[in-house]
């Protein structure tokens, strides 16, 4: 699931009534000008007015040449009163998939397989029944989304027993394979033919991850771990394998359970990490991501025609409207004009989104540890000198 905030309104004067506000900032540098404290000052207030619409805590990290910026308002825990820190560890959810996309992109750049390879050459025999046929879907498309692939997380029954309400608390320690998953996708017709459109499915992000796997000979995590993780020192970026638990220093995690009208509201923190897998199981920080997006889009991670490829897009309006989609990444332009790249990602109890430019030379990465009621957009705040927070309503 991805998410990214459309909705605006008016952060002014709203910084006062959020709770429990913490500001952490890099040293000043000399050189930081009056239009970039402004557009953090924006940012601040956009956390403060997440805060006061009602998630219990947001925090950000900015990263550009005039140095870091961090900012956090709220709780990371509501028993506690304990403040959102900046080095919280978090469920990245679906910004999993940009991992997986620079993974298979580094592989075709070593000869191990080429994007245009079907799925059946790799996985022989999975895609196959109710007419879907592996034969005619390429790694490409499991990427770009335009596979025609059913989403697993859309199965009526999948989501009814282990995403939403009681069903969730119920099974939220339950180890899901991948081939659970495909299972679950192949008792549905294909969405559309591939490559006629594009629609953002989980399943193929599952099946790239097996991919990896078959290809490199290893587990998908290992891949993750050596060719990004280990050389860019993500020092807080993990896969959580069979554990159910956040690494520490990270905050509480809280969800409605899909109930968007009921005042309560549960402790989601621990979850088994096999529910998302290649689709969406990474914990990281914000400052982890922001070196991750640099890096790759600075062009460090991928060689010129694989990055090309990554950035060449088909028009995504379900993902986000006026959006593209890439390989495994997505791009849109802010209400000032901004071209930006990155991915969004919300999961049971968090949402994350992780945006740079296409330079690489700057970035912004944020989480909420609630996945309810978001009213401004922490992305326009930033990039636009609060232009994109005005009142929507």
């Amino acid at each position: 699931m991805t998410t990214r905030q459309l909705t605006r309104t008016s952060v002014a004067g709203i910084a006062a009534a959020a709770v429990a506000v913490a500001v952490f900032t890099a040293p000043a540098q000399a050189d930081t000008s009056t239009t970039e404290q402004q557009r953090h000052q924006a940012t601040q207030r956009a956390l403060d007015a997440t805060v006061a619409a009602g998630i219990p805590g947001a925090l950000a990290r900015t990263r550009d040449a005039h140095g870091v910026w961090q900012g956090a308002s709220g709780v990371a825990d509501r028993e506690t009163g304990r403040a959102r820190g900046s080095n919280d560890r978090f469920r990245i959810a679906s910004i999993t998939k940009t991992f997986v996309a620079t993974v298979l992109l580094q592989m075709e750049a070593e000869g191990e397989l080429d994007l245009d390879d079907t799925v059946e050459r790799h996985l022989p025999g999975v895609v196959r029944g109710n007419g879907n046929d592996g034969s005619k879907i390429t790694v490409r498309q499991l990427l770009n989304h335009t596979s025609g692939l059913y989403s697993y997380s859309s199965d009526p029954e999948y989501a009814k027993k282990y995403l939403a309400g009681e069903n969730f608390l119920k099974h939220r320690y339950d180890a899901v394979s991948p081939e659970t998953k495909i299972k679950v996708a192949m008792g549905h017709r294909p969405d559309f033919a591939p490559g006629a459109r594009h629609s953002y499915s989980n399943t193929g992000y599952v099946l790239a991850g097996m991919v990896i796997e078959k290809v490199g000979g290893d587990s998908y995590e290992d891949e993750v771990r050596e060719r990004i993780i280990k050389p860019l020192k993500l020092r807080h970026t993990t896969n959580p394998g069979d554990s159910a638990q956040l690494p520490k220093p990270s905050g509480r995690a809280y969800s409605k359970l899909s109930r968007q009208n009921t005042p309560e509201i549960w402790d989601v923190t621990e979850i088994h990490g096999s529910r998302s897998w290649a689709g969406g199981d990474i914990i990281s920080t914000t400052g982890d991501l922001n070196r991750f997006f640099s890096a790759l889009m600075g062009g460090k991670l991928l060689p010129k025609k694989q990055l090309t490829a990554m950035k060449t897009t088909v028009p995504s309006p379900d993902y986000l409207p006026g959006s593209e989609y890439g390989l495994g990444v997505h791009t849109y332009r802010t209400s000032c004009g901004t071209r930006l790249w990155g991915h969004g990602g919300r999961g049971v109890g968090s949402v994350t989104e992780a945006a740079t430019t296409g330079d690489g030379r700057r970035q912004l990465s944020y989480n909420f540890n609630g996945d309810w009621a978001m009213p401004v957009s922490i992305v326009e705040a930033e990039f636009c000198d609060g232009a994109g927070a005005e009142d929507a309503r």
